[in-house]
């Protein structure tokens, strides 16, 4: 498939469906019922869920239950790094979702009700429903790191893999090393969320470095032997930073499948230096990615497997555990799909749809599920990746010949333009989401 033909069939399936999705339901009115649905979790799967359910049927009541009144996006944080965004360039908030109708509440929930179908907050408030939908996001599992933990995270070593007052304490931290350090970053094992992501991160710092601070070092530390678009963002690090030659700003240690070469044993928080089953490596910056599990919400209510994650079925994400709840976005197990920003605003709408029909008595639609990551590794080189997805043979699936790579061989104008394609994405995704 063509570049061109590849993103008009993902626009199509995605964000340009959204109109048409909701036209095809009408609100439904049975004896004056009420249809209660509450929401738990406001990013990106959260919030745009509630949205299309008002747009698809206003007589549904849906309440979005938030601990936080701004939302920060984890995609693009990284460009805060570099300088090239700040914290107000990604936070958002919920006024156009109460403009939707939507009841949202700045609460912490704190428990769910499978039997009673009652969701419980910090306030001792109660919240009924008919379908519950919860976004918890991830939380993290800072035990498999040695010497590391969430108290160090907040005020000495961000891994800001939550956007927010993390990801300022971490620019802050670049801004203030001196020239000539070292940044450590340490990204998890799979599965986590938003895979290319520390690689991006690599990127954005060694931009910020390269312009400030030339004389600086990156060194990635990863438990993983490959990861996500390694062969572009290689290829980018070649042409910007010097990657693999003696000069090299950026240095990857990847770890061989069965060992533990660059798996951290132990963490001296004092001196910064991080140490694994072959390197020690003493940091100026150092940023651990620890790894990762659905949001703890999802834990108390009893949605999560013994991994950690929450088992769904593929065509409504409806929990196999609890009936009538709905877990969506990185929380949720739904391989092939990534843990990503797009597939759950994907996997929102599609859920949105499959319960409006089933609160009004008809049968879930064939769901269509697309995502499309992407990330820039300097100015005017830009990268995506990019598939759509079915459910077929009681699974997700990816669906051959719609999705594509960027090319490896270098093309200026291309690579220019996938950065616009970012940047227009996220533009999009932001207003469709919030707006």
């Amino acid at each position: 498939m063509s570049k061109q033909n590849r993103r008009s069939f993902i626009k199509t399936l995605g964000l340009g469906t959204a109109a048409a999705t909701a036209a095809t339901y009408t609100p439904f009115a049975i004896g004056g019922a009420t249809k209660k649905v509450v929401v738990v979790g406001g990013g990106m799967g959260g919030a745009v869920a509630a949205k299309y359910i008002r747009m698809m049927d206003k007589s549904v009541e849906v309440t979005l239950i938030e601990a936080n009144k701004d939302y920060y996006t984890c995609f693009t944080s990284n460009e805060v790094l570099s300088g090239k965004r700040t914290l107000a360039d990604i936070k958002f908030g919920y006024n156009g979702l109460k403009d939707h109708g939507i009841n949202v509440v700045i609460d912490k929930a704190t428990g769910i009700d499978a039997d009673r179908k009652k969701v419980s907050t910090a306030s001792g408030r109660s919240f009924a429903y008919d379908r519950c939908i919860v976004a918890p996001g991830v939380d993290f599992r800072y035990e498999k790191t040695p010497g590391y933990n969430e108290n160090l995270a907040n005020t000495s070593l961000p891994h800001a893999w939550k956007a927010g007052p993390q990801t300022q304490m971490l620019r802050d931290q670049l801004t203030d090393m001196k020239d000539g350090g070292v940044v450590a970053i340490c990204p998890p094992p799979n599965p986590f969320r938003c895979p290319p992501g520390p690689y991006e991160r690599a990127s954005q710092i060694a931009l910020y470095l390269k312009q400030n601070k030339p004389k600086s070092k990156i060194i990635i530390l990863d438990p993983k032997p490959s990861f996500s678009k390694m062969g572009l963002f290689t290829g980018g690090w070649q042409r910007h930073y010097g990657y693999k030659t003696d000069n090299s700003m950026i240095e990857w240690h990847g770890t061989p499948k069965g060992s533990d070469d660059n798996v951290i044993s132990d963490v001296d928080a004092k001196t910064k230096t991080v140490i694994t089953g072959f390197n020690e490596v003493k940091a100026d910056v150092l940023n651990i990615i620890p790894a990762q599990k659905a949001g703890k919400i999802a834990h108390v209510a009893g949605l999560t497997n013994d991994k950690g994650w929450c088992p769904v079925h593929g065509d409504t994400f409806e929990s196999t555990i609890h009936k009538n709840i709905h877990v969506i976005g990185d929380a949720a197990i739904a391989s092939p799909l990534p843990k990503s920003g797009y597939a759950a605003n994907s996997e929102g709408k599609t859920v949105a749809a499959a319960i409006v029909a089933l609160l009004n008595g008809k049968s879930a639609p064939d769901p269509t599920y697309v995502n499309t990551c992407y990330s820039v590794i300097a100015p005017g080189d830009g990268i995506s990746v990019a598939m759509v997805y079915a459910f077929k043979g009681g699974k997700i699936v990816k669906v051959k010949g719609s999705g594509g790579l960027t090319p490896g061989k270098f093309d200026t104008k291309l690579r220019e333009r996938e950065q616009y394609y970012g940047y227009s994405w996220f533009d999009n995704i932001t207003n469709d989401t919030f707006g």
